[in-house]
C-alpha cells in the first residue's frame, strides 16, 4: 500500500450516492486508459470504499450492492476509478508536475546528444534551462513517455539535440574481467563479446547516447582506471529520432 500523502481521491457518483477511493495518481490514470497491469494492493492507500474519504465515512453495504453488485473493495476500486473522476488538489498537481518534469529531464538526458558537439551528451542542467526557455510544461495527467516527442520539438529551436544510440567497445584487463564484465554487460544491449588469450574481456554494447559518460565512469570504477572504452564511429546502424 501507499501512504495517504501519496494518494489522490477517485470519485464516482451513481444512484444518488458518492463513492470514493484512495489510489496512486499514476496508477489511477493507467486504469482509466486500460493500461494498468500491476497489483492493486500496491497502489491503494486503503482497501476500502468511502462515501467521504477525508472524513472516513463509509457507504451502506446495500448501496455498494446496488451500484457494484458486490461489497468487495478490491473489485469496486477499479470500477470507481474507471467510471469516476480523479480529484487532484493544487498541491498534488504541483508535486506530480515536478516529479514528471524530473522524469522527463532524466529521459532526455539519457537519450539525447548534441549533434554540433560530436554527439556529446547534454548535461541535465542544459536540458532544464532549455525546457524553461522553450516554455515547455509537462502534463501531470499524461505519461512521461507520451510527452517526450513534444518536448523534443520544443527544444530543437533552443538547442541542437537529437535522440540517438551509440555503440561502444569496452576492454577489461584480466584482473578485473571476471567481476567487471557482469556489470558492463547489463549497461546496454551486448552485441558481441570475446575473451582474449591474456584473460581480458572485450564487449561491444549499444545503449542511449546520453549515457556515454556513465559508461566511462563505470569502466573506470570496475577496473580502477585500467580499463578502456571507446565509441565505434563507423557503424551505420545508429538509430536517430
Amino acid at each position: 500500500m501507499i501512504s495517504l500523502d501519496e494518494a489522490v481521491t477517485a470519485r464516482l457518483e451513481s444512484h444518488g450516492e458518492r463513492f470514493e477511493v484512495l489510489i496512486d495518481p499514476d496508477a489511477a490514470l493507467a486504469m482509466k486508459r486500460g493500461e494498468f497491469e500491476g497489483d492493486l494492493e500496491d497502489v491503494i492507500a486503503a482497501e476500502d470504499v468511502f462515501e467521504n474519504a477525508s472524513r472516513g465515512d463509509r457507504p451502506a453495504e446495500e448501496d455498494l450492492e446496488t451500484v457494484f453488485g458486490t461489497t468487495d473493495a478490491l473489485e469496486i476500486i477499479p470500477e470507481v476509478v474507471e467510471r469516476g473522476e480523479i480529484q487532484i488538489t493544487a498541491e498534488q498537481r504541483e508535486e506530480m508536475m515536478e516529479r514528471k518534469h524530473n522524469q522527463l529531464v532524466t529521459t532526455i538526458t539519457r537519450n539525447a546528444v548534441n549533434p554540433q558537439m560530436d554527439d556529446s551528451p547534454h548535461p541535465p542542467e542544459r536540458i532544464e534551462r532549455a525546457l524553461e526557455e522553450a516554455g515547455f510544461q509537462v502534463d501531470p495527467m499524461e505519461p512521461v513517455e507520451n510527452q517526450v516527442d513534444d518536448a523534443l520539438e520544443a527544444l530543437r529551436p533552443v538547442i541542437p539535440i537529437r535522440f540517438e544510440e551509440v555503440t561502444m567497445a569496452v576492454q577489461l584487463p584480466a584482473d578485473y574481467a571476471g567481476s567487471g564484465q557482469a556489470q558492463i554487460r547489463e549497461f546496454g544491449d551486448l552485441e558481441r563479446e570475446e575473451w582474449q588469450n591474456d584473460g581480458s574481456w572485450v564487449g561491444v554494447l549499444t545503449f542511449p547516447a546520453g549515457l556515454q559518460n556513465d559508461l566511462y565512469d563505470l569502466v573506470n570504477e570496475v577496473t580502477s582506471g585500467e580499463g578502456d572504452a571507446r565509441v565505434i564511429k563507423d557503424k551505420d546502424e545508429l538509430r536517430t529520432r
